[in-house]
């Protein structure tokens, strides 16, 4: 039986590539889409078996896209997390291989990836205007498409090979440890026999008591006091009125060990709701990066 997993597209991307690590089965169809919120409706909605998607950049932060719609649209359990290496590149069209850097007039590619190379950007390329698109992959084939104009893409090698663009630097990233961390979200757990994982996850959402001084203290000091070490904690609108706050918590732990059990049964006996999103395999795909 042919399994679907959802990502965000269109081929070429980060995630793609993060899909294809994760997915790698011959019976594994792989199928794109142009936005976060899709993937997961699909996912939502049964269309797709699984799904992947950008949860969080080490330069950009959190991607509040993928975290706004698992708390506040979706009901699907995280089920896996591949920490992936993003190396950008400088994609040009080979009739433009020689140019001096002066002459290139436009620089495209996503957001994130702009704002992960921005200081490069600017001091190699002052002169050149932003302009952002759906996608890196997006990038590179409106560079490819556009021959006569002297523009540069910003995305990953294989958006470049994929639109038969020439690699005119590599690894352009302004910090070096430029890692993405990556979701798998579906209903049934999965088997990761190509994988190893290096450590186990536990996400949970925290709706602190409104009448309750002191919550969010009481709530970490029952982890803290089990020595559960917890490698993530953010908060997220309720969108409910200015100021008021889900946590998100991310504990080092599977779900079902007895301490982090007690730790969630003394926080809901303070009268805080715990959500649980997802108890987890964590994978690291490690890549030697040279510039070029």
């Amino acid at each position: 039986m042919v399994e679907t997993v959802a990502y965000l597209g269109p081929q070429g991307t980060f995630t793609h590539e993060a899909a294809q690590r994760l997915f790698p089965e011959k019976n594994v169809e792989l199928v794109s889409y142009p936005s976060i919120p899709d993937v997961l409706v699909a996912v939502d909605q049964g269309v797709c078996d699984r799904g992947v998607v950008p949860v969080e950049n080490a330069i950009e932060g959190t991607v509040n896209s993928t975290l706004d719609w698992l708390i506040h649209q979706v009901d699907i359990p995280i089920i896996g997390e591949l920490v992936y290496p993003i190396s950008q590149c400088l994609l040009v069209h080979p009739s433009h291989a020689g140019r001096p850097k002066k002459e290139f007039t436009r620089i495209l590619s996503h957001p994130q990836a702009i704002a992960q190379c921005q200081l490069k950007l600017r001091q190699d390329f002052p002169q050149a205007e932003w302009v952002y698109t759906e996608s890196t992959a997006q990038a590179a084939r409106i560079v490819s498409e556009n021959s006569d104009e002297s523009w540069i893409a910003v995305g990953p090698r294989k958006s470049g090979e994929i639109s038969k663009l020439y690699v005119l630097e590599t690894n352009v990233q302004d910090h070096a440890n430029n890692m993405t961390r990556f979701i798998v979200l579906g209903r049934q757990k999965k088997q990761w026999e190509h994988l190893t994982s290096e450590r186990y996850k536990t996400s949970m959402q925290v709706t602190l008591a409104s009448d309750f001084p002191g919550a969010l203290y009481q709530v970490l000091a029952a982890f803290s006091w089990r020595k559960i070490n917890l490698c993530h904690i953010e908060s997220r609108p309720t969108k409910t009125g200015l100021g008021n706050y889900y946590f998100l918590v991310d504990a080092e732990m599977k779900a079902e060990h007895v301490l982090l059990q007690g730790a969630i049964a003394e926080i809901e006996a303070l009268g805080c709701q715990v959500r649980l999103l997802g108890s987890y395999p964590c994978f690291r795909h490690e890549l030697v990066q040279k510039r070029t």
